[in-house]
């Protein structure tokens, strides 16, 4: 599969009402404000980023999801010039040629990704969420921090009343789904293409996170992302 790159991101440029340029579904009573006070030092990081860049989102990203989602996929955490700038789930930093090119090629996304918001791919049952809501400074949430978001999680994949397969990006991610899920930790070690069935029959399958360093190493190639996808729609036809 080929994976194409976006042009250069011009990390000032003003972005266009991400809200209403992502078709999202319905967010639960239950997601964080705006303004979400929970986490002092993600909110220190949001305050300083809204005065040096005061054009970006730096808020709490919302779920991108189709209306009833099957597939619910669980990042980290919003990148600093990805989804904390753009709104929008893997739109606008390195990961997101990756992600939306694997998803368009596996028939879960409509579109072309270029890394702009106004033009992004449109989700085709499935529904992007992260484990962490705000920025983490470094890209590294605390222990606290993501049990402090998890309720956010739980109460958004209740409210998909279709959902039968969780794909985790990473072992945060990983960590979390299988809690919310009512699984079991050490009954469900992180693998990447490892599937566990949770409590409830949903399965939980791990990847590697479609991180610009997992690609450059090598720890993960789009033959092992897309893989993931596969694995994902075999079991929905299986259903």
């Amino acid at each position: 599969m080929e994976i194409t790159t976006p042009a250069p991101l011009d990390p000032d440029a003003t972005i266009p009402a991400p809200l209403e340029a992502a078709p999202a579904a319905e967010p639960s009573a239950a997601e964080p404000s705006r303004d979400c006070p929970r986490c002092p030092r993600l909110v220190d990081l949001r305050e300083k980023l809204r005065i040096e860049h005061p054009t970006w989102w730096n808020a709490p990203v919302p779920v991108l999801a189709d209306p009833d989602p099957w597939l619910a996929i669980i990042g980290l955490a919003p990148g600093l010039q990805g989804a904390n700038r753009t709104a929008r789930p893997f739109t606008g930093d390195r990961s997101g040629p990756l992600f939306w090119d694997t998803l368009i090629a596996a028939g879960l996304a409509e579109g072309t990704y270029t890394g702009r918001v106004e033009d992004a791919p449109v989700p085709k049952g499935i529904a992007i969420i992260n484990a962490v809501r705000c920025l983490p400074p470094e890209n590294k949430p605390s222990p606290e921090e993501i049990r402090t978001c998890r309720p956010f999680l739980d109460a958004d994949l209740a409210a998909m009343p279709s959902l039968r397969v969780v794909v985790a990006l990473g072992a945060i991610a990983h960590q979390s789904a299988v809690k919310v899920l009512g699984g079991r930790l050490p009954k469900a070690p992180f693998a990447h293409l490892a599937e566990h069935t949770m409590p409830g029959g949903i399965t939980l399958i791990d990847s590697y996170h479609c991180s610009r360093y997992n690609q450059n190493t090598g720890r993960l190639t789009p033959e092992m992302f897309a893989a993931v996808f596969a694995r994902a729609i075999e079991l929905r036809e299986a259903r």
